[in-house]
């Protein structure tokens, strides 16, 4: 069978498998895959010739790197400690001391071999740990530490998989070389993921600003980062492409909500072309592992070394060691964690054990198994090979099966158990009646709409919300500012960049004056002073370059994004070593923002100038840009940030009601068609699911 039938057989499966577990939920669509896999390999006798390093870059990279993009980062950054020590060092207990006791269970496995097939045992599936943990109702904290323990252990047990294997197959370990790769193979492999993923963002944040709005393009563009990244960490700098593509993920998650709202368009299709894309290689690869079942079970039969039954005991004695492992360590972790020591010895026992059972094994483990060479560098067969493949994928089987039976009589509930690339719906319109002549255009259109939000926030604005009110009008702004420049020529364009220029330039110098009040009163230290100082006279400059190029700098966001951390790493380590620091610091910009509001209300009062000559959008945006800072620093101690966000979730809803009301008026009226009604809609209807999912993962 050509490797063209093959693909086509196996996407086949894939769809065959979703539709059988669409009837039946309780089997997870993993088993059904590899059932479906196994059976048509016997049937057609087929066999599937796997080449380690493509595999790894068609299957691990993309899905390690949508892992990244998908987790919680606050959660990530919160439990950063106890996900270190369950993603790092318990996988390598896992793998030294599962080694050594399957070495000592199956005499006739090498030590190395042991150590690379407990290495890829210990990475628990993201997907199938979060749904299953979510069911049992474990502790919040359990849960996302579990969580993102799932997606971090992928990469350090396929590091330590990576070392063994290699050892496995030269015979040679030095444990001072050992220790130098697995730094080299981390950190660099961390740096390089940080520094790739930035450049990505810096072209797509380019290509927004000049508005390049190519929604085909920019997909494209990010669906190939994951294998860019990859490809360049391990050819060319031989670092850790795993570890590369998680850091690769998880950065962009965090930067991408910068550009999503300004082009949500781009996000909705790649969100989707992404869920087609894991869909896939999640369900090609387990079907593979369905497939290669026959061709380890014959290699396990047909051995004189181990019988089957014997294979099939390995199976539960190595699950078991897992599991033993794994409640031992989650048990210990309760007992030197503050939140648990109150809790009964039950209790920890139960959350210990669930723990253990929720560790599902899944696509990582059997993507590593299927990478395993052929044979060691002299040429001799590699030790256990298909009782390795057989070993791991009874594991995986065995762990979704104790799964199934075990948790549902702990909740007392039946459950659906998923795994990574199920997709969900997605609600289409197909009401296309344009038979209205469009009066308006799609630009027009979503600026009336965005201004209608806009409106409808300020309505909304109350003296315990107006910080969240400020930022969401500044996201709406920004959009219509763009919107506005594409309507408008060069020399409206042109205009309004003077005006921005000019009024820019007329506040920063009411603040210098300020500035200057503050220290000669004795309001504000020296210190405080240069810091701020230094800052206006940068952002003078910038403004005063700008007015000669007469263009934007194209890599605004990143850049301020920078100049931000080191700001907050600056006060953070200036309040370290006097708490009044901080304090004077917060005053110091409150009053800067005021002063700087007041110099331009003083500026269009002024008889000399005409206030009606400056561009409306510009004016109104400045000012909600300072008031924005004022909020923010009269709410810094008393407005938290879980009720901050509570805040603009609400006020986004409103405003979204606002734009639904704005779009019926457009199409009650017949200035835009049904069509153009349906893009628009489905416009609206992404920003809510965002704004739905970002209430999901904050409950």
């Amino acid at each position: 069978m050509t490797i063209i039938e093959t693909v086509i057989g196996l996407v086949l499966l894939v769809l065959l498998s979703n539709l059988i577990n669409h009837y039946f939920k309780f089997i997870p669509v993993s088993l059904i895959q590899i059932f479906l896999g196994t059976f048509f390999a016997l049937i057609l006798n087929l066999k599937i010739n796997l080449d380690s390093s493509w595999f790894l870059l068609l299957f691990i990279a993309p899905l390690l790197y949508n892992d990244g993009r998908k987790f919680p980062k606050e959660e990530l950054w919160k439990l950063k400690g106890a996900i270190f020590n369950n993603a790092i060092i318990l996988v390598f207990i896992t793998m030294l001391l599962g080694g050594y006791l399957i070495h000592l269970v199956i005499p006739n496995m090498p030590l190395a071999v042991g150590i690379s097939l407990a290495a890829i045992l210990a990475p628990t599936d993201p997907v199938a740990v979060h749904s299953i943990s979510r069911q049992v109702k474990l502790p919040d904290k359990i849960l996302h530490l579990v969580s993102g323990e799932s997606l971090i252990n992928d990469a350090s047990g396929l590091i330590g998989f990576k070392y063994a294997i290699a050892v496995a197959i030269t015979g040679y370990f030095s444990l001072t070389q050992a220790l130098g790769d697995l730094l080299y193979f981390g950190i660099f492999g961390l740096v390089l993921g940080f520094v790739l993923i930035s450049l990505v963002i810096l072209s797509i944040e380019w290509l927004i600003m000049k508005g390049f709005n190519d929604v085909v393009f920019n997909t494209v563009l990010q669906i190939c980062v994951p294998f860019i990244i990859y490809i360049v960490t391990e050819e060319t700098f031989h670092a850790s492409g795993v570890i590369a593509v998680v850091v690769a993920g998880v950065m962009f998650a965090s930067k991408r909500y910068s550009f999503i709202r300004i082009q949500p368009e781009i996000n909705l299709v790649s969100e989707r072309t992404w869920d087609l894309i894991i869909y896939l290689l999640n369900g090609v690869m387990f079907t593979i592992l369905g497939v290669e079942l026959p061709v380890a079970m014959h290699g396990t039969i047909e051995s004189e070394n181990v019988s089957t039954l014997k294979a099939i005991l390995f199976v539960f004695v190595m699950w078991l060691i897992l599991l033993v492992i794994r409640v031992v360590w989650t048990y210990c972790y309760q007992i030197f964690t503050r939140d648990y020591r109150n809790v009964s010895v039950k209790r920890r026992l139960k959350i210990a054990f669930l723990s253990g059972i929720s560790g599902v094994r899944g696509a990582i483990t059997m993507a590593a198994a299927l990478t395993i060479p052929m044979q060691t560098s002299a040429g001799d067969p590699f030790p256990e090979r298909s009782l390795i493949l057989f070993i791991a994928a009874g594991v995986i089987i065995l762990s979704m099966v104790v799964a199934i039976v075990v948790l549902p009589f702990i909740v007392h509930d039946p459950m659906e158990l998923k795994t990574r690339g199920v997709l969900e719906p997605l609600d289409d319109d197909d009401d296309s009646d344009d038979e209205e002549k469009q009066q308006v255009n799609s630009n027009q259109a979503k600026l009336y709409i965005l201004k209608s939000a806009v409106r409808s926030l300020e309505e909304q604005r109350r003296q315990n919300n107006q910080l969240a009110v400020y930022q969401l009008i500044l996201e709406y702004q920004f959009m219509v500012k763009r919107l506005e420049s594409a309507e408008q020529g060069e020399d409206e364009n042109n205009a309004a960049t003077a005006d921005q220029i000019k009024l820019r330039k007329v506040a920063l110098k009411g603040q210098l004056k300020e500035l200057k009040r503050l220290y000669q009163t004795h309001q504000i230290h020296e210190k405080v002073y240069l810091k701020f100082e230094r800052s206006l006279q940068r952002q003078l400059r910038a403004v005063e370059r700008k007015a000669r190029v007469n263009r934007d700098w194209p890599f605004p966001t990143v850049i301020e994004s920078a100049r931000r951390l080191w700001r907050s790493l600056s006060l953070w380590i200036g309040i370290k070593r006097d708490e009044s620091y901080g304090t004077e610091f917060r005053y110091a910009e409150r009053m800067l923002a005021k002063s700087a509001i007041s110099a331009l209300s003083a500026y269009l009062k002024d008889p000399d100038v005409n206030e009606k000559e400056f561009n409306r959008e510009v004016l109104y945006h400045m000012i909600i840009s300072y008031r924005s800072v004022i909020e923010k620093q009269k709410n810094e101690e008393s407005l938290g940030k879980q009720e901050y966000q509570e805040q603009v979730r609400k006020l986004r809803f409103k405003s979204i009601s606002a734009q639904r009301l704005a779009l019926q008026y457009l199409v009650e009226q017949h200035y835009i068609t049904h069509q153009s009604a349906i893009a628009l809609q489905q416009y609206i209807n992404h920003e809510e699911s965002l704004n739905l999912r970002a209430s999901v993962l904050s409950n």
